[in-house]
């Protein structure tokens, strides 16, 4: 199986485990509201290739080669920065607006809203998963190595698409993180407009979102806080064999860090995370609220925002070689504040009339994607000119994500 295969089957296996009902809309929401969500996305040892890159990437496949596309900001990859913005408004839903903006953006005078519409390529089959039986192992915790009780081990199979486990998949999860986009929602980017954030753009000044039916009163402004994050500085040292040390800068606005890496080991997909207590990690791995940053971080589900350095456990993932790469991969999460601006503002006596005109809701994160055993922190020799071979930083990236 090509590195590639390896780690589309990691990230659909971590999707299924993973997927969850997510609620509907409150009755009592606003009319109209907005939803802005702000990541950075960094490769480990990579430079920065804006939100697609040169080579059209991101780990879950989305967007076209060279472009923008809504979503990127759940999606790990490719570095650069992100932001996805969508606005539903009852009284006009699905019609064109725009987001008027600050001059740090560097995106021009307003960002155009438009309908949003679903994607119409068609499946080429690519994550089609096979029938197989395989076996999960879950470990747990910074060391450098295995704690006592580990691993957790549950029997899966896939048939006809259907997936069977047998064993306890703990793990925890916030209902509705993210909104659920229809064509009734406006959103930025767009099929129209695709352009790449800025590397030295800052969401930081005034915002007003403006259009037929859109409150007049949409006005606000974006801190410090809910600015762009740093990208995560991490690296490692150490081997597989006899343990790995992960270390990083402290991140501006972090509140707190989560580590997770999944991979192969002979027959079993083995799942690690730096939590200190039990814990399958996948729902951990998106933006929270800061209510739930805090109780994961008094559980010590999620590093607090001074820890700069999780050592793996030795000997629980497969090493890795030019000539057979284990697919093995790490992901990283620093949470940034969330912040939810609503107008006019609630009142503080419970017994005065509050009918709120809009809402926005800003969620921001900074991520790290890094193949586990791979030494991502040196420089590629370069190349004599008519060689034809690819740097070493290229075949990794086009091996991963089939570039």
């Amino acid at each position: 199986m090509s590195l590639h295969r390896k780690q589309l089957s990691l990230v659909i296996l971590a999707t299924l485990l993973a997927a969850l009902p997510v609620s509907s809309q409150s009755n009592k929401s606003p009319p109209t509201q907005a939803w802005i969500d702000v990541a950075t996305h960094d490769f480990s040892g990579m430079p920065d290739m804006g939100p697609m890159g040169n080579l059209g990437i991101s780990v879950f496949g989305g967007g076209l080669k060279g472009n923008n596309a809504y979503g990127l900001t759940s999606h790990g990859g490719a570095p650069g920065k992100y932001m996805d913005i969508a606005v539903w408004n009852s009284l006009n839903p699905g019609v064109a607006a725009q987001q008027d903006i600050p001059g740090v953006l560097k995106m021009g005078k307003s960002l155009k809203l438009l309908s949003y519409k679903p994607s119409t390529q068609p499946d080429k089959g690519e994550t089609d998963m096979p029938d197989f039986k395989s076996r999960i192992l879950i470990y747990w915790g910074c060391g450098n190595t295995i704690r006592k009780g580990q691993p957790r081990v549950i029997e899966w199979s896939v048939k006809d698409g259907k997936v069977k486990a047998s064993g306890a998949f703990e793990g925890r999860y916030v209902p509705d993180k993210t909104v659920r986009i229809t064509p009734s929602h406006v959103t930025w980017p767009n099929e129209k407009n695709r352009q790449n954030v800025p590397s030295a753009a800052s969401l930081v000044g005034d915002h007003a979102i403006v259009g037929a039916g859109i409150p007049a009163s949409l006005k606000f402004a974006i801190q410090n806080a809910q600015d762009f994050m740093p990208k995560i500085q991490l690296s490692s040292s150490g081997s597989v064999e006899n343990g790995m040390l992960w270390r990083w800068q402290p991140v501006t606005q972090a509140r707190g860090y989560f580590l997770h890496a999944v991979g192969q080991k002979g027959d079993a997909t083995i799942f690690w995370s730096s939590s200190e207590v039990a814990e399958a990690g996948q729902g951990v791995l998106d933006y929270l609220p800061n209510a739930t940053v805090d109780k994961w971080t008094k559980e010590r589900v999620i590093m607090n925002p001074q820890t700069t350095s999780c050592a793996m456990p030795k000997g629980i993932f497969e090493s890795s070689t030019d000539a057979n790469p284990s697919g093995s991969m790490l992901r990283m999460i620093a949470f940034g504040p969330e912040a939810h601006i609503v107008y006019p503002p609630k009142p503080d006596d419970a017994k005065t009339p509050w009918s709120p005109e809009w809402s926005v809701r800003i969620r921001v994160k900074s991520t790290a994607f890094a193949p586990i055993g791979m030494d991502m922190g040196q420089q590629d020799e370069p190349q004599e000119e008519g060689e034809g071979k690819k740097s070493n930083t290229k075949k990794i990236l086009q091996g991963i994500f089939g570039g």
